[in-house]
């Protein structure tokens, strides 16, 4: 994924410093000390059922047994069986949308949207997202850059968290009072890398922008989104992406001051970082449905992401069940006080 949008405006600092001033913290976008969240407001009691951090680590495990889920490969063909199996056995209303798309070097890649619904009658629903394709090539890394990567967390841990809540709502004797849909995106990953000819707009994200353009059901829309993006890293940490922050703000405080509440102020920073292009953008610009992304940030090093990132790193050993508890931990809550 994904490139990071130097050029973009500083246009919410202002509701940046809003939503922060009720954390207690008025901070600019160089801070990286995060404020405290009140612990005194008085939290409704709500009855959330516990996230397994093991059974999402089986999910993403069991992705990336099949082998770099690259489009027009059998790998590929075969995840995407396992995905669909999957939303089916847990009760989900299960649909497919299989497209084609040209690629920036004119492969034309056979893919394939998998979205699951919960409680698909309710009209209020939220909008739960990842990308389950990985990335064609290692470019990023100096050895083997033509070699497909695993993409244990670029891609899979996305996709393995949202599984498991979608298997803890569904055998919860308790839902949420919301329909919730879950999309899996393909061909989020075969974006041209930089510096290989001259530059072609939107060659990545191929997925959500055919979704965007052409929904899974007739005028379907969500109350919100949240997107899912390399959630599985040890020590991750989440910062407020500048995208996120110019669509959504209130849903990146919702979601922050959650995660800070249940104790993961470790991972959700309260730092306003730059803008990337990642499946949100086009949910947010083309089909009009504001989405946050929850992303892996990395505040030591030369890039947005970590140093796995499209390398041949990005396998197994990448993935913290820690990680994944805080992340599906927080989507829970946020869910179920909907």
């Amino acid at each position: 994924m994904k490139n990071n949008n130097i050029s973009y405006a500083v246009s919410c600092v202002a509701a940046f410093l809003l939503l922060l001033s009720s954390c207690g913290e008025q901070q600019d976008r160089a801070t990286t000390e995060s404020p405290q969240v009140s612990t005194t407001k008085e939290v409704k009691e709500v009855n959330v059922p516990s996230f397994n951090a093991d059974s999402a680590y089986y999910f993403i495990e069991k992705q990336v047994s099949f082998g770099p889920r690259v489009p027009n490969t059998e790998p590929h063909r075969k995840t995407g069986k396992y995905l669909v199996g999957q939303l089916e056995k847990m009760g989900l209303k299960t649909y497919v949308q299989e497209f084609e798309a040209e690629a920036f070097d004119g492969t034309v890649l056979q893919l394939k949207n998998i979205v699951g619904s919960i409680n698909p009658e309710a009209s209020k629903r939220i909008l739960l997202a990842a990308h389950w394709d990985t990335r064609p090539f290692a470019d990023q890394d100096s050895e083997d850059t033509d070699v497909p990567i695993d993409g244990a967390n670029d891609g899979a841990s996305g996709v393995g968290v949202l599984l498991e809540l979608a298997r803890v709502i569904q055998s919860h004797e308790n839902k949420p009072d919301v329909g919730i849909d879950i999309i899996f995106f393909d061909g989020e990953d075969y974006g041209q890398p930089e510096g290989s000819g001259d530059f072609k707009p939107d060659t990545w994200c191929l997925g959500s922008q055919y979704w965007a353009r052409n929904k899974h059901k007739e005028n379907y829309s969500a109350y919100y989104g949240i997107l899912l993006d390399m959630v599985g890293g040890a020590n991750a940490k989440f910062a407020l992406e500048g995208t996120s922050m110019k669509y959504a703000p209130s849903v990146m405080k919702k979601v922050w001051d959650t995660g800070n509440r249940l104790g993961y102020s470790n991972h959700f920073i309260y730092k306003q970082t730059a803008p990337i292009t990642d499946d949100h953008y086009y949910v947010n610009t083309i089909a009009k449905i504001p989405m946050i992304d929850i992303i892996e940030y990395n505040p030591h090093g030369d890039g947005y992401f970590g140093d796995y990132w499209h390398t041949h790193d990005d396998n197994m050993d990448v993935i913290d069940r820690a990680t994944l508890q805080a992340v599906g931990h927080t989507l829970l809550e946020v869910l179920y006080r909907e």
